[in-house]
């Protein structure tokens, strides 16, 4: 017999069903030179039995071996296969998984082709009773490219997150020559064979081809080694594996691939078993304690702040043993962005608990500020609600209890208080039902509720497809909605009577509900059947339910979902608004405004608008918005959320189209409405055409953008430089140019008119409103957008200190801080009074009007704030990597700027110091700003559009 170019060991134990597929996809490889190894480890069903079959049934390419007794593990079963394989490699498999056909082709194409001792491919997770066809791929950043590595330091990230053995092929001799095998007798020995494979191998190549299935039962009520976390051995068999790999790095001196590992064992390995920590009792809690708090003492101190907050703030409240503050803590991580606890301010930031702060690690870990819970409404919050008493009638009556997290006391003793409990049918678009509470109460840290729920007369499910209802808490906060998930806590919600209900679809479908906890710990009820005549029944609705007809009629329900989702999909609004909705009439004086794609009423839209309801224009408004709640816009105009269908018909049949940045690129502009494209900025950054990433994009890309320009009939222009930037970046012609100036601007225009012919400034309602001390100079912060380097929207961060801003120029100024719309920004507490974020909520004009000086860096609104003759500062820390390598610009800043340029936090502060002097050394650069970028806002913009488009005689 030939020597096989690879040797396939598929383990097996108690899984004779499964195994003959797991062994028929090895036979099927492309690559024939194969042999099947089974080793049986002693199970107690017809698995060795089966083996014996299958190597009678293919001679000469299936041998089956079955060890003596049962090992208890992986290890001792591929160790066997190891010893017994007569291939040039190895591979591994679980008799419940599979090969993908090509994979031992691919994988020993690439291992001759580069000399590996180790090919690594994707690993494809499977959920075999998902009833979509869920698959996830494994780690598929590593296997985006085929890549040879040298040494797995080249790449930590694969030792790091794929200890996988199955995805892999071993050159035998490799093996062999190493020494290499897996433990025996302890679970999680993939972790250790894999590390010891990685730092062993003298090249290691990756390809981007699946290579197998690994396939997941999630409803398996017999549970994998790795998912028995309740069983202290199981951990404790965890950490003797960590333990063993830490040994080998650090004898190899690899302390980056070490420091990598301790992050991702903060963030995964102790993560797993954190999550079920409350579900456990008090010995568990304090044994896995003992067992984690030793190894955590290996673990660097700078790992902690590479994990997110709740993993770290877990591990350090673990250390202390901090029962009380743990468990709401792990509570969190089962479910990502729950706050279940009510946070403490202290020295103005905001903790998770008051406890340990005394500790500088417990200070810094436990410091939740750039969370934002001080400063995100209610209603954007996930609080935490757990029971506090849970008790049945039996009769069908359900009382329950609870208390709702009161973050920082937000919710105070004199708010308006009203609730219901909503039993919310899982699957959507189906019924709820609502009880009124029976007690609702202010309790200083928590918010205390009580309800009773009648079941058997008011709950009436639809039965079989409504099988599983959530129960949810909505609260009404002074007028506000707030809605929350009951979780069970440690309520034992099994203790009860079974609660009777009457079905819409006969009590032969099911005849009861009863209280369940869900895997992330919320009360949930699941209709069941009790009678011998229902369950008889079910069980043939069950066997109905797989009988060809039923797959027909399922088939259809799919369709039909299928269809509702396509309905409410990008792609099918846009051929509707094509196909029909823009057959419609045009509906004369329909006006659809638009700022910043739905996010604002503001802008030069609002300034025409606001001009058109001055003059009593007769015209039907229509405001876009975006998100799930108007906040801001006007009452006397529609509103209609963007991308809706009622959004689609107005732009269908407007007349006029008025926005700042562009309504959807997809959507064509019928010939009979006009787009007045106000714009929302003159250009220092590069705009349209000419952005270096323009250059590579393909030429059907190009065409699109430039359709999407090719809308605008009318496109306001403040100064010729726009003409030479903005304009010929868009490719505007000519005849589409209206040099008007900024409706937005007509309010800074006549702030200076009235300014020089007073001698005064009247700063108006907004300072009242900011509640600004009249005493204090105003100074507004205004940044350009900032993004990832993939592009992504990011949280921003402000650059400067601005602690240590607010208690240096706090006496003398207020600092409004207004990050770009597509930004966000968290200020803590301590500078409440003196710093304040006015990123939301406010139209722009008002606050430039209101600022004595204004602090910026790229932003447009550079060339806005000029026409108020007013000090500015420039704080460009990243000039070199904005204008140069990320956008480029149309001039230098540096040599046109209106007041100082500066690049650090220090010259930032000392340039504010100047400000407290009169400001006459940019009078005339100012001037000379204003003249070449402002010469068309002469406070009339508004006015010319009405009279040009909206007046008696006007034209398009």
């Amino acid at each position: 017999m030939p020597v096989p170019d690879v040797s396939v060991i598929v383990i097996v134990y108690n899984d004779a069903d499964r195994l003959p597929t797991a062994v028929q996809s090895v036979l099927d490889q492309t690559h024939k030179s194969v042999e099947v190894l089974i080793v049986d480890d002693c199970s107690k069903d017809r698995s060795y039995e089966i083996a014996q079959e299958l190597q009678a049934a293919n001679p000469g390419r299936v041998r089956a071996f079955q060890l003596p007794q049962n090992s208890g593990g992986c290890g001792a079963p591929r160790n066997h296969g190891i010893s017994e394989a007569l291939g040039t490699y190895v591979i591994f498999l679980d008799s419940d998984d599979v090969l993908e056909e090509n994979a031992c082709r691919n994988m020993v194409a690439a291992a001759e082709r580069t000399g590996a001792d180790l090919v690594s491919g994707m690993c494809v997770r499977v959920y075999v009773d998902s009833r979509h066809g869920k698959t996830v791929d494994w780690y598929p950043w590593i296997y985006s490219t085929s890549r040879t590595l040298e040494s797995i330091t080249e790449m930590p990230d694969l030792l790091v997150f794929d200890t996988l053995s199955t995805n892999k092929c071993y050159r035998r001799e490799f093996l062999l020559e190493q020494g290499l095998s897996f433990p025996v007798g302890i679970h999680y020995e993939d972790l250790l064979f894999s590390a010891q494979a990685y730092v062993a191998a003298r090249r290691i190549t990756l390809i981007p081809n699946r290579v197998y299935s690994w396939n997941v039962v999630e409803n398996s009520s017999a549970k994998s080694i790795s998912n028995r976390r309740h069983e202290i051995a199981n951990f404790v068999h965890r950490m003797e594996i960590h333990r063993r790999v830490d040994e080998l790095l650090e004898e190899k001196g690899y302390e980056d691939l070490k420091f990598r590992k301790d992050v991702k064992f903060l963030k995964h390995d102790l993560v797993l078993h954190l999550r079920d920590l409350p579900l456990l009792d008090n010995d568990y809690r304090h044994e896995f304690a003992e067992l984690a708090n030793s190894y955590l003492a290996t673990i660097s101190p700078q790992a902690y702040a590479e994990v997110q907050p709740i993993q770290a703030i877990c591990a350090y409240l673990l250390g202390k043993e901090d029962w009380k503050n743990l468990m709401p803590a792990a509570d969190a991580l089962i479910t990502p962005g729950k706050l279940t606890v009510p946070l403490v301010e202290k020295d103005g930031r905001i903790y998770w608990c008051a406890e340990h702060l005394d500790d500088p690690d417990g200070a810094r870990i436990l410091d939740v500020t750039a969370a934002g819970y001080h400063t995100r409404p209610l209603n954007k919050l996930s609080l935490g609600n757990r029971l506090t008493s849970y008790a049945d009638d039996g009769q069908g009556k359900v009382r329950l209890g609870g208390s709702v997290v009161n973050p920082l006391g937000r919710v105070k003793a004199g708010a308006e208080l009203t609730g219901t409990l909503e039993f919310r049918a899982r699957r959507t678009s189906l019924q709820s039902f609502r009880f009124p509470l029976t007690s609702l109460t202010h309790g200083g840290r928590t918010l205390d509720w009580k309800a009773e729920a009648d079941i058997a007369r008011k709950l009436r499910p639809l039965g079989i497809i409504d099988v599983v209802w959530d129960v949810w808490l909505n609260l009404d906060i002074d007028g506000d909605t707030v809605s929350t998930r009951v979780s069970a806590g440690s309520i034992d919600v099994n203790s009860g009577h079974p609660l009777h209900v009457r079905p819409r679809l006969t009590r032969l479908v099911s005849d009861r509900i009863e209280p369940s906890v869900s895997k992330k710990g919320n009360l949930s009820y699941v209709l069941t059947a009790s009678g011998a005549a229902t369950v008889r029944t079910q069980g043939l609705i069950e066997e109905a339910l797989r009988s060809k007809a039923a797959g027909v009629a399922k088939k259809s329900l799919r369709k039909a979902r299928r269809m509702k989702k396509d309905l409410n999909s990008g792609e099918t609004k846009v051929r509707v608004y094509h196909e029909v909705l823009s057959k419609l009439p045009i509906r004369k004086g329909l006006v659809v405004f638009e700022s910043h794609m739905g996010k604002q009423f503001s802008d030069s839209p609002k300034a025409i608008y606001d001009e058109m309801r001055r003059q009593g224009i007769d015209f039907e408004a229509v405001w876009s918005y975006e998100g799930a709640k108007p906040t801001g816009f006007p009452k006397d105009a529609t509103l209609v959320r963007r991308w809706s269908y009622a959004y689609l018909r107005a732009l269908a049949q407007a007349e006029f189209w008025i926005d700042n940045q562009g309504f959807p690129a997809s959507l064509t502009k019928r010939p009979g409405t006009t787009y007045i494209q106000t714009w929302h900025g003159s250009a220092l950054k590069r705009m349209g055409f000419d952005l270096p990433q323009m250059k590579v994009l393909g030429r059907p890309e190009r065409e699109r953008l430039q359709r999407g320009l090719d809308r605008f009939d009318h496109f306001l222009v403040r100064s010729e430089h726009d003409v030479a930037t903005l304009a010929r970046g868009f490719r505007l012609r000519e005849d589409r140019l209206l040099r008007a100036g900024y409706p937005r601007n007509d309010e800074l225009v006549k702030a200076r008119e009235q300014e020089r012919e007073s001698g005064s400034r009247e700063r108006g309602p907004l300072a009242a409103e900011l509640k600004i001390d009249p005493a204090k100079k105003v100074l507004l912060y205004a940044p350009t957008f900032r993004a990832t380097p993939q592009g992504a929207v990011r949280r921003f961060e402000l650059p400067f200190d601005v602690e240590g801003f607010a208690e240096r120029f706090g006496d003398d100024y207020t600092l409004l801080i207004r990050s770009h719309y597509l930004n966000q920004v968290v200020l803590p507490p301590s500078v409440r009074g003196k710093v304040i974020d006015v990123s939301s909520g406010y139209d722009i004009s008002p606050l430039l009007v209101l600022a004595d000086a204004l602090i910026t860096d790229y932003s447009s609104l550079m060339f806005d704030y000029t026409l108020l003759d007013r000090p500015m500062i420039f704080f460009t820390y990243d000039y070199e990597e904005y204008a140069g390598e990320a956008r480029g610009t149309y001039f230098d800043l540096r040599e046109k700027a209106p007041g100082p340029v500066v690049g650090t936090e220090a010259a930032l502060f000392a340039a504010v110091e100047e400000l407290k002097s009169a400001d006459t050394e940019y009078a005339g650069a100012r001037e000379r700003f204003a003249a070449e970028f402002g010469e068309y806002d002469r406070g009339t913009a508004a006015q010319q559009i009405v009279a040009k488009f909206f007046t008696s005689g006007s034209g398009k």
